[in-house]
């Protein structure tokens, strides 16, 4: 039966650009269909289960303000180590097939291993899983970047590991530099993602409805993209030396974002209108820096990004735990605090109490040590969620940025059920 789709949501969990545009697209085996049927009557499981309820509940709970149990997020997994039982082995033979049947077994075998709320990226609003096959209009996007393109030297200790080191060759030294930075333009192939939806919906018939699911929101690291074509310590001197250069160059960047945004906004590819939505903003590279050049060479820059969403959740691996009133001045609608493994932890909580979420980041390193030691793993997390609530603070723990569990995966089964069970104790 054919079917038209109509533009909803993003569902970040599914990943983003898989250049399925590009995919050769033939018919599709009865044997491929019959593994993503089977997989799709699994995530209908998940999706009506009590427990997923509860995630959504907790979830509304915590956006707006109360103090409830934590929510345990996993994500940023080393998947190339964890299929230990063959559970993420894929049997399909078709392109989209196999994209779709990676996705849906990720999001099982979370499930299975109890690792926290079943999406990957909890940044955004929680939607609930709902018993949908989301296609993420994501997949069908083409940005044509900023014109210049990052020349770097990496180095691997995993051939099977994307984390890798990198150093990055200067290319912006100068005023006149700035202007290689070109505008963004944003195009969508809507012929590609018509076809793949019409297979979707046979695969699927009976099983799951399937939508489709605009962009909910975007990772807007402007001077994280900066650094890689000026070299970190370079601009860090500049902020002092060349001040009005360094301002001149995250205006253009802002620039480039704002003009970003508007495409989408006007080609539709937006889950909702950005004031319902969320922003997610970072400067990592001033966790070297003071609150007040924090301030001046990326907040004040940036604002105009904040003000176009609904809600904002700011930072990632910065510490923050002395930056809150700064983020309180520049940030409207600042709803959630990133607390990583490098912040005060009792200074953060301590400034921040019950005014916004705290989004703790628990060191990941604790499952890359060459002997697992899951009675300090309890030891920090209790007694860092009992420091919290005795500020009383709104928090969710994230665990992410997993570059290894030394290709143990019962490592983060443990450290989800310890941290499960510390978040039980909370109220």
């Amino acid at each position: 039966m054919t079917k038209k789709f109509t533009l909803k949501a993003n569902f970040p969990e599914f990943g983003g650009n898989r250049g399925l545009h590009d995919s050769k697209i033939g018919e599709v085996s009865q044997g491929d269909k019959e593994v993503l049927r089977e997989l799709g009557r699994k995530i209908f499981e998940i999706a009506t289960s009590k427990v997923n309820e509860e995630y959504v509940e907790l979830q509304k709970s915590i956006n707006r303000l109360e103090i409830v149990k934590p929510i345990v997020y996993i994500y940023e997994i080393p998947w190339h180590e964890v299929n230990i039982y063959g559970e993420l082995d894929l049997r399909t033979k078709h392109p989209l097939c196999r994209i779709y049947e990676e996705r849906l077994k990720r999001i099982i075998y979370k499930w299975n291993h109890g690792l926290g709320a079943p999406i990957d990226d909890p940044r955004f609003t929680y939607p609930g899983l709902e018993p949908v096959i989301i296609q993420p209009v994501q997949d069908y996007i083409h940005d044509s970047g900023y014109g210049i393109q990052v020349k770097e030297d990496i180095v691997r200790r995993d051939e099977m590991n994307p984390i890798v080191s990198h150093r990055y060759h200067v290319q912006i030294r100068s005023e006149e530099d700035i202007e290689k930075i070109k505008m963004p333009k944003i195009t969508f192939d809507y012929e590609g993602a018509e076809r793949d939806y019409q297979i979707l919906c046979d695969i699927f018939e009976d099983i799951l409805p399937v939508e489709r699911r605009g962009v909910s929101s975007f990772w807007f690291a402007p001077w994280d993209e900066i650094v890689q074509w000026t070299g970190v310590k370079e601009i860090l001197i500049d902020m002092f030396r060349r001040p009005e250069y360094v301002h001149r160059l995250i205006d253009r960047m802002v620039e480039a974002w704002l003009h970003r945004l508007d495409q989408y906004i006007r080609l539709g590819l937006l889950r909702d209108d950005p004031m319902r939505l969320w922003g997610v903003e970072t400067a990592q590279v001033f966790a070297a820096t003071s609150p007040a050049m924090h301030e001046e060479f990326a907040l004040k820059h940036e604002r105009p990004w904040y003000e176009r969403w609904g809600y904002n959740y700011y930072g990632c691996c910065e510490p923050l735990h002395h930056k809150v009133d700064i983020l309180r001045r520049n940030v409207p609608r600042l709803r959630k605090i990133s607390i990583s493994p490098f912040a005060d932890f009792k200074e953060a909580v301590k400034n921040i109490r019950d005014e916004f979420v705290i989004a703790w980041k628990p060191n990941p390193a604790v499952l890359a040590t060459s002997i697992w030691d899951p009675e300090s793993v309890r030891r920090d997390i209790e007694e860092k969620l009992k420091m919290a609530r005795e500020y009383g603070c709104i928090i969710e723990i994230h665990l992410k940025d997993i570059s290894t569990v030394n290709y143990q995966p019962q490592r983060l089964w443990e450290w989800a059920r310890i941290a499960s069970e510390a978040a039980e104790k909370y109220i």
